[in-house]
C-alpha cells in the first residue's frame, strides 16, 4: 500500500507544531502557551497564537489580577468581555454535551470525564449508539461509586 505525501500545508503544520512544541518546552509557571491550528474555511492557512494549555492546571492564573498581569488586559469592561465569553461557551458545552444525561453529578470529577471518554471510545470502536454504550459501562462505573 503506497503512504500518501503529505501536502505542503500538512508539512507547515508539522513544522509549526515543532517550534511551538521547542517554545513551549522552555516554557514554566504560570502563563500562556503557544497553540497551532488553522483558520476557518476552504482555503484554510496555518496558524499560531497564545493561549492557556487548560490541559495543564498549573499553568493557569489562580486569580483575576495574575490573568491581568498576563494577558495584559487592563480594563474592566475588556475583561467583562472574556468573561461573557467564556460563560457562554461553558453553557454551550454543557448544554451540549450528549452524554450529561447518563453522568451521575455525585461521581467525583475525574471519574465523570473518564465516563464520558470510555463510553465515546467504546461507541465508536464497537460502532454502537452512545445509549448502548452507557447501558454497557454505567453499571461498572455506578457500582465503583455507589454509597455504601
Amino acid at each position: 500500500m503506497a503512504v500518501e505525501a503529505s501536502s505542503p500545508q500538512d508539512l507547515e503544520f508539522e513544522r509549526k507544531q515543532k517550534e511551538a512544541d521547542a517554545t513551549n518546552a522552555t516554557r514554566s509557571g504560570v502563563g500562556t502557551r503557544l497553540k497551532v491550528g488553522k483558520t476557518r474555511g476552504k482555503a484554510s492557512i496555518v496558524i499560531g497564537w497564545e493561549a492557556f494549555d487548560e490541559a495543564k492546571p498549573e499553568t493557569l492564573p489562580k486569580s483575576i489580577q495574575q490573568f491581568m498581569d498576563i494577558t495584559g488586559v487592563k480594563d474592566e469592561p475588556s475583561l467583562t468581555d472574556y468573561l461573557i465569553a467564556g460563560y457562554n461557551d461553558a453553557s454551550y458545552t454543557e448544554a451540549s454535551d450528549p452524554l450529561k444525561e447518563f453522568v451521575d453529578p455525585t461521581w467525583p470529577s475525574d471519574a465523570q470525564t473518564q465516563f464520558r471518554l470510555v463510553v465515546r471510545n467504546y461507541s465508536r470502536g464497537a460502532m454502537v449508539s452512545l445509549e448502548d454504550a452507557v447501558n454497557l459501562v454505567k453499571p461498572g462505573f455506578a457500582k465503583q461509586f455507589e454509597k455504601k
